[in-house]
């Protein structure tokens, strides 16, 4: 197979599996064709699907600014059960009953965080307390103080109800924790629950129906039948400023 870059900077979509980290999805495209810088903007918990956008070459330069764009997610909402990753890996720390609750109920529960609000981040994440990521600190069984971040929803749909499943969507901005909105959901109706699926389908302007699946980057057989994938860094900005 032909790995030679041949200069090919920009971004590539990527519609990550559900099992595997964005750093898999990193180490596989550096790997297969052999280029010397690749990222990606956004880390999906292993347990997530849909877009990670992966930064090629000269690409990594504005890792950043696309990581700063909004977010749209798919997920659902287990009610009942709270875990202390706040997801469906984690381990139940507390189960209660699932009362009868009405549609006006739960988008009453999730009306309450639309807009500007803070979250405190879950122990379990890539945050780092005095240097070291908090979710080595919860593996001994540590827990420490974490300060509440503002974040913003945009918007939100509550897209079915099948109790104890909520199944919904939602727009918010970077550093949005879907697991800890689950979280707070659970607690605002009073029984708990936590983030059983979630996809993520848009970030920005670039959208998870454009993406590569992973079983199509290993089809590919050279650098030239990947290049129409990537999208160039004029493209890129140009997308930005839409």
């Amino acid at each position: 197979m032909d790995t030679r870059s041949h200069s090919l900077d920009g971004v590539l979509m990527v519609d990550k599996p559900s099992g595997c980290t964005s750093h898999d999805l990193v180490d596989l495209v550096r790997s297969r064709f052999r280029f010397k810088k690749v990222g990606h903007c956004g880390t999906l918990d292993p347990l997530a699907t849909g877009l990670v956008i992966l930064t090629l070459e000269r690409g990594t330069k504005i890792q950043d600014l696309l990581m700063s764009e909004d977010k749209v997610y798919e997920g659902t909402l287990r009610l009942g059960t709270a875990t202390d990753s706040q997801d469906a890996d984690g381990k139940v720390i507390e189960e209660k009953p699932v009362p009868p609750l009405t549609a006006d109920q739960i988008d009453a529960a999730f009306a309450k965080f639309d807009g500007d609000f803070k979250q405190t981040p879950p122990m379990v994440s890539a945050l780092k307390k005095g240097g070291v990521p908090l979710y080595k600190l919860a593996r001994k069984g540590q827990v420490v103080e974490r300060e509440a971040r503002p974040v913003h929803v945009y918007r939100h749909e509550v897209r079915a109800v099948r109790l104890p499943d909520v199944d919904f969507l939602v727009e918010c901005s970077k550093g949005f924790y879907v697991r800890t909105y689950c979280h707070d959901i659970g607690a605002a109706l009073g029984c708990g629950g936590h983030l059983a699926a979630l996809r993520r389908t848009r970030s920005g302007n670039f959208d998870v129906a454009d993406a590569l699946t992973v079983e199509r980057i290993r089809a590919i057989e050279s650098i030239e039948e990947l290049r129409p994938y990537v999208i160039d860094l004029p493209e890129v900005s140009r997308r930005r400023r839409r």
